[in-house]
């Protein structure tokens, strides 16, 4: 434990493992506000693809850096950085417990271990020739190129990433240096904060991929469809054309796809996703698992997670 230092939890995991859930029932428990860490849901209008929460499901606990940014703008890991730490600082000024949750590990890792890449200009001109190659070439070509240029820094960003692998060619081309050397680096700077990390996953895989089977024939049944079509339909569509939800609905917006195939992809992509979710969060030793198994035994899940935090020194 760190001493002198404030306290803030994480909450992580895969998609569909919990968190929003266990984030909000955390911050009734410790009278605390929720950060975001979750890369889409910061945009307006990606509500249903996304999994933002609803209102109800907010139980009148605060949401931060969530539905706050129009689609057609660019938002960094150093971006979320400096924004949660103002909102972290804001709720702590308060005496709240700040909880952050979300299945984003760059954010969580970039946050919590003090990554910082704000100091690293951007070269708008240079982002727009990688944002035309991507288009001409596809996402593999311009992926290839980061491959080659920093092979470490391509083994933690996914190929249909396109935000993050531009981003990390821009650093290269910026500064002349490796992306992954200069996160190292800047994990050389005190963290802030004194955290607890709390990851939620299913012993038996199945149980998780069962789970995200049933979100998605739920969230099609709230309006998926719909929500996609008007995104494909009202550019720019930059940012949704690349998540999960979307991308696998535009053959059917084109006439190529049956709607049942469509969705089967998206199925199959959000498994994916999760894989590489807790392949990310598998290399951090500090996050403390609770296994979700049985998710009919709430209960017995928040009693795990209340036991990690009075052990944190909270209660």
């Amino acid at each position: 434990m760190t001493e002198n230092k404030p306290k803030v939890i994480a909450v992580c995991g895969p998609t569909a493992s919990g968190k929003t859930w266990l984030g909000v029932e955390l911050a009734l428990l410790l009278d605390g506000e929720i950060v975001s860490a979750d890369s889409m849901q910061i945009y307006k209008g990606m509500d249903i693809a996304s999994a933002k929460p609803t209102e109800a499901e907010k139980k009148g606990i605060p949401h931060h850096l969530m539905d706050f940014l129009d689609r057609d703008v660019t938002f960094s890991a150093a971006d979320y950085v400096r924004l949660a730490h103002e909102k972290i600082r804001d709720i702590l000024s308060r005496g709240k417990m700040p909880i952050i949750v979300g299945g984003t590990g760059l954010y969580i890792d970039s946050l919590l271990n003090n990554v910082n890449f704000s100091e690293v200009k951007s070269d708008e001109e240079y982002r727009k020739s990688l944002y035309d190659f991507a288009e001409k070439n596809g996402n593999e070509a311009l992926y290839d190129r980061l491959v080659s240029a920093d092979p470490e820094a391509a083994e933690q960003i996914h190929m249909n990433n396109l935000v993050r692998v531009i981003r990390a060619l821009e650093v290269i081309h910026v500064t002349g240096r490796k992306f992954s050397e200069l996160k190292a680096e800047s994990r050389l700077v005190e963290n802030p904060y004194d955290s607890l990390i709390i990851g939620l996953n299913a012993a038996d895989r199945s149980v998780l991929y069962d789970r995200i089977n049933q979100r998605v024939d739920e969230m099609v049944e709230t309006g998926l469809v719909d929500e996609a079509r008007e995104l494909w339909q009202s550019p720019p569509m930059k940012t949704a054309a690349n998540a999960i939800g979307y991308k696998e609905l535009i053959p059917y917006f084109q006439n190529t796809m049956a709607l049942g195939e469509c969705i089967d992809k998206i199925k199959q992509e959000t498994r994916r996703y999760a894989k590489r979710q807790l392949t990310w969060f598998r290399r951090n030793d500090s996050i403390q698992w609770v296994i979700i198994d049985d998710f009919s035994k709430k209960c017995e899940i928040f009693e795990k997670c209340k036991k990690a935090i009075a052990k944190y020194g909270i209660m």
